[in-house]
Formats: C-alpha cells, structure tokens, sequence
C-alpha cells in the first residue's frame, strides 16, 4: 500500500490536510508531538512522535514499503521581538522544528522513492520568507531555509521522477496565528488589525485553503510540477 506522510498531523493545518487527502483517496500516516489525533478514518495511522528524533523517524518511515508522497505541515511560530531579545537557544528550537526536520523526514523517505522512481514531497513554508513582517527574523529565516531546501532537494531529486514543493501559507486561521502577536498582545485583535488587513483579499487563510493545494500538488495533474512555491495566501505576497 503506498501512504502519504504528514508531519505536524494534529495540528490545525496538518488535521485538514489529513482530512483533505483521506477524503480524496489517499492512505495517509501522520505524525505529532501530542498523544493522539482528533481525527479518525480507516485509511489514517496515527503515532505520536518527535520528527526531531532521526531513529525515530526511521521506524516510523521504514513501517511502508511505498511512500508516495510526504507533507512536512509542522512548525513552530515566534512572536513578534527585537533581535536583541532573541535567545540562541530559541532560535536553534526555530531552525530545528522549521528546517532540521525536513532534512531528516526527506533523507529517511527518499531511498523509497528513489527505488519506486516516482514521489513528491511539499514543504510547508511562509509567506513572511518574502513578505517579511519585523520582529520574525528567526521564524522567517527558517522558511526562507525551507524553501532553499526544497529547491535544492527538486533538482537533486529530479532525475528519480521525485517531485519537490513549497507552499507559502499567507496568515492562517489556526492557533499558530496568535502566537505571531507581540507578547501581551489582543490575539483577536492583533488578528484583525494586523494580520486580516494585510490579506489583499480580506480574509484569513483556511486550513482547508492549504490542504486543497497539497492535494493538488500531490496528484498526477501536478506531474510536470517540480522546484516551485505556491503562494495560498490571498494577495499577502504582493
């Protein structure tokens, strides 16, 4: 059976794109920090674990024998300070979560891919990598990394029939957007003045938003579709 992997699958983001790919077809296996997902379906295996943790991984990869695609949807977000406030051991926790995690999901799944000479992997990034906000230099730093690594992983991977995306989210309605305020800030105010406003479209971001454009990505009609970003984010990147 050929499955799709999703890192960060409890999450808001990464629950509707579990949903979105079950939905359509696809055998999907997700992975978390947290214990369980609320999300159930015949065609969903869940295990909790640490994508950090490179044995870990490897076990949890090494259960399929076809690995179709792979969606890195986790992050961690950062709110908004000055540089001079930022810890070094904050900014590793960022580079790790945002970057370190694709590096090892990517080397553990790729060997299969390679065998099976066909894959595609997406890597959830940011639009802040180009329209950057301040106060973000960590975070956005680590998407720019995202999305450097995808492209260098596309050409890599090419001549295997490997596929290799990024997708820049604009602001996203989950509970990663509140963290992105100033710390002691109105979540729900900094929502509307801060982040609605700077969608040219006038509205958040759905989850669900992502998720159809993974399922795109991931589907025989994106087959000529390699090395790109996908901006889902309602005009924020203009």
């Amino acid at each position: 059976m050929e499955i799709v992997i999703v890192t960060g699958a409890a999450g808001g983001m990464g629950q509707a794109i579990v949903k979105t790919l079950v939905d359509a077809g696809f055998y999907v296996a997700g992975i978390d920090l947290a214990e369980q997902s609320s999300f159930s379906h015949p065609n969903f295996h869940y295990e909790q674990g640490n994508v950090l943790d490179e044995e870990k991984v490897n076990v949890f990869v090494g259960q399929w024998e076809r690995i179709g695609g792979v969606v890195n949807a986790l992050g961690v977000a950062q709110s908004a300070t000055p540089i001079e406030e930022v810890s070094m051991d904050f900014w590793n926790k960022v580079m790790d979560v945002n970057v370190k995690s694709l590096f090892i999901m990517t080397k553990a799944v790729v060997p299969k891919m390679k065998q099976a000479k066909k894959g595609a992997i997406l890597n959830i990034a940011s639009i802040s990598a180009v329209r950057p906000r301040p106060g973000l230099q960590a975070y956005i730093a680590s998407k720019g990394a995202a999305e450097s690594f995808s492209r260098a992983m596309a050409i890599e991977l090419a001549p295997f029939q490997i596929r290799v995306n990024t997708i820049h989210p604009g602001p996203a309605d989950t509970q990663m957007l509140g963290q992105f305020a100033a710390e002691g800030a109105d979540v729900e105010e900094a929502k509307q003045q801060i982040f609605v406003q700077s969608v040219p479209l006038g509205r958040l971001i759905a989850p669900e938003d992502i998720a159809h454009s993974v399922r795109f990505l991931l589907s025989e009609e994106a087959s000529a579709i390699t090395g790109a970003t996908l901006h889902v984010d309602g005009g924020r990147g203009l």
